[in-house]
């Protein structure tokens, strides 16, 4: 009986904590699926945060670059609305993920991550824009 009862709130407290971390960091992995639902929406901002040198490869339609790793990244994010949702990407998601949590703690109401960036989104088949 001990055995149960245990067991019964185990699964309660990793319930209930799983639910704060989701809503308490703000940020939301999404799929390329997901993504492209969201970019239908009209105040959403898309963000590549690779250099420009990868942007310069081919980038997703509407995309806006800001470098996470440029030294003017937390200047140039303040140019953006905080109360509009953000969908970010890179090449693969790491960086992203380490500028969700950035942009999180800068203010933004609500970020989104491509869950394998737009490495993922070309696996996909979906479009990707190259400069002239």
């Amino acid at each position: 009986m001990k055995k149960w009862v245990f067991l019964f709130l185990m699964s309660i407290l990793l319930a209930v904590s799983g639910c704060i971390n989701e809503n308490y960091d703000g940020i939301e992995e999404i799929s390329t699926e997901e993504m492209q639902t969201l970019l239908e929406m009209d105040d959403v901002q898309l963000l590549d945060v690779r250099t420009p040198e990868e942007f310069d490869e081919g980038f997703i339609a509407g995309a806006q670059n800001i470098d996470f790793e440029s030294e003017t990244f937390n200047e140039d994010i303040q140019k953006l609305d905080k109360t509009k949702p953000v969908i970010l990407y890179c090449r693969t998601g790491g960086r992203s993920a380490r500028c969700a949590k950035k942009m999180i703690e800068a203010g933004f109401v609500k970020v989104y991550d491509l869950d394998g960036g737009i490495s993922a989104w070309e696996h996909e088949g979906l479009k990707v824009i190259l400069p002239e």
